[in-house]
């Protein structure tokens, strides 16, 4: 079943709720290959969806860092702990196992409450970051940012 973006999910960060739906859109593209039965489209959306994900986990991470953001490491730690348990399904892809339904079912579960959870609890940091007329910050979280600084760094990652 197909992911459905609710606002619930929102952190009311748009640059982030971007990501994340960008994110939701790798998943379900995952189930539709999955569903064909296309061990290659499988294949390449796995690629796409980890390159993704670690490349929004360094932007988030940066993000939390320059909004001083007290539950940095612990956040870092959580994002490290999947990125641990999605190579491990890539290794267990390139064995040969059919790990499609199990890593559907893992990326489903684990987003939604990230989301829901983690990325929630740190949203009032960024904003009021942006609050306190930090432009810096606000222009990297409204997709706005001067060349040279993380719309240069991210953009090509996100769209």
């Amino acid at each position: 079943m197909p992911i459905i973006w609710e606002d619930r999910l929102n952190t009311g960060i748009d640059v982030i709720d971007s990501q994340h739906q960008r994110i939701v859109d790798y998943i379900n593209d995952l189930e539709i290959a999955k569903m064909k039965g296309d061990k290659h489209m499988v294949t390449d959306i796995i690629e796409q969806l980890i390159d993704y994900t670690q490349s929004h986990f360094g932007f988030e991470e940066s993000m939390l860092e320059d909004a001083g953001y007290k539950f940095l490491k612990p956040h870092k730690k959580v994002h490290e702990l999947f990125i641990k348990r999605v190579t491990e399904f890539t290794m267990r892809a390139a064995k040969g196992e059919d790990i499609a339904d199990e890593l559907h079912l893992m990326l489903s579960k684990w987003l939604i409450n990230h989301i829901a959870s983690e990325d929630r609890d740190y949203a009032d940091a960024v904003k009021k970051m942006v609050a306190d007329g930090d432009e810096t910050a606000k222009a990297a979280i409204t997709q706005t940012a001067r060349p040279g600084f993380f719309g240069s760094i991210f953009g090509r990652f996100f769209r």
